[in-house]
């Protein structure tokens, strides 16, 4: 137990089946921190389960029990689960990568989808919460968890709270995608709008990396697609800022400056959360369609690295990015396994989520930067006792940069919902 400036904080290590199908074989180990005011250490609480977003990112590791975890903590005892393959749960690595072959790392990432996070969570559960549903909190992916939860084990939820996550049921990767890259073009132009002068600024770095050999701090390439992929976090507040102040001083000389080049590498760098990337686009595989780099096949014209303006992407994962990134290069031939693979299993349950009977309050927003409004609305309609709040007052990380007010509401719009 540990205690910091308005929580105390208790660590839980499970052993899981790696594949839950089969209880008797291999195993892995899966981390939660629960996290409780001080005043409450002792209460009867109910629990909420946070699902981080990504896929491949730990649970938040706070240092303070402010912003939305103040909420929360107000009246349910939190568990921040490691999704398994990251954070303390078994954590894929380089080393993972290094004990297996191609084709036996592909198929032990299998189990990294949303189904085997939801089964980690039943058996989780069965441990702290024996006999008792509990509430979910779902960022960004960790919605996507949220509705397999809902499709997989209603029984064990007792109201789910949705942030910027709500999956399109039957929407393939391709489809996501082409809704997406005009959301990226929409942030840049908005990012241009508000700092003009960065408009012949980013030109002059695209045009100084086609016809230079500029290498990052860890010897990686520069390249002009992989400087195209700052355009990641512009869906986030407060990064069309950020963006703007690294541009600002990019220059040392005719030179890129160090300062430049270290803040690339640490944007674009995935080394410690490779599944993010080795992972992204096998959320979208529900059938026997491969998503085979889906968003680099559908990517417009407009996007190309030579074209006015220039198009910063988003969340988009590309092929290149398995081959030029050092820290990826060891998980290249799973993640093109795993863009071939033909054999997925549905994540969602459509008829049992139009009968749902679980409270679902979902904030969608409007100007999502990464999952797309429209295909939230339709996911909306399709699932029983599901009420949204749709709003452009927040970016993708709403829940966080609004302190608690996000959560607040949609605790306050799911009890207005018939219980289970």
């Amino acid at each position: 137990m540990a205690r910091i400036p308005g929580l105390v904080l208790t660590d839980h290590t499970f052993t899981v089946p790696l594949d839950h199908t089969r209880p008797d074989g291999p195993a892995i180990e899966v981390f939660a921190r629960e996290a409780v005011a001080p005043t409450k250490v002792d209460d009867d609480l109910p629990w909420l389960v946070f699902l981080q977003g990504g896929p491949g990112s730990a649970s938040p590791r706070p240092t303070s029990g402010s912003g939305w975890l103040e909420r929360a903590t107000r009246e349910f005892r939190v568990l921040l689960l490691d999704q398994r393959g990251t954070g303390r749960s078994t954590p894929v690595t380089r080393r993972t990568a290094a004990s297996m072959s191609g084709a036996e790392l592909a198929a032990y990432l299998k189990n990294f989808r949303a189904d085997s996070i939801v089964a980690d969570a039943e058996f989780i559960r069965g441990q702290l919460s024996p006999g008792k549903p509990w509430s979910t909190l779902g960022q960004s992916y960790g919605g996507f968890i949220t509705l397999t939860y809902l499709s997989k084990a209603p029984e064990g939820l007792k109201a789910c709270y949705v942030t910027g996550g709500l999956a399109g049921l039957d929407a393939t990767a391709d489809d996501v995608y082409r809704r997406t890259y005009p959301r990226a073009k929409a942030k840049t132009l908005r990012y241009y709008r508000l700092f003009p002068e960065d408009v012949a600024k980013v030109w002059r770095i695209a045009d100084h990396l086609l016809g230079s050999d500029v290498r990052l701090p860890n010897g990686d390439r520069l390249t002009v697609e992989r400087f195209q992929t700052l355009g990641f976090g512009l869906g986030m507040s407060e990064s069309a800022e950020s963006l703007h102040w690294l541009i600002d001083e990019a220059w040392d000389g005719d030179e890129l400056s160090d300062a430049f080049l270290h803040g690339v590498l640490a944007r674009t760098d995935h080394t410690l959360n490779p599944l993010f990337v080795v992972l992204h686009e096998s959320l979208y595989g529900q059938d026997k369609r491969p998503t085979d780099w889906a968003a680099a096949r559908v990517m417009p014209d407009e996007f190309a690295a030579s074209a006015e303006p220039f198009l910063f992407t988003g969340e988009m994962i590309y092929p290149w990015m398995v081959e030029d990134l050092a820290g990826l290069r060891p998980y290249a031939e799973a993640a093109h396994l795993l863009a071939a693979a033909t054999d997925w299993t549905a994540l969602y349950d459509a008829e049992r989520l139009a009968s749902n009977q679980v409270p679902v309050a979902a904030a969608i927003y409007h100007d999502d930067m990464y999952v797309d409004a429209s295909l939230s609305l339709e996911t909306a309609a399709r699932v029983g006792n599901l009420t949204t709040w749709i709003t452009n007052e927040y970016e993708h990380d709403g829940a966080r940069a609004s302190g608690g007010a996000v959560l607040d509401r949609l605790i306050k719009l799911a009890n207005d919902l018939p219980p289970a």
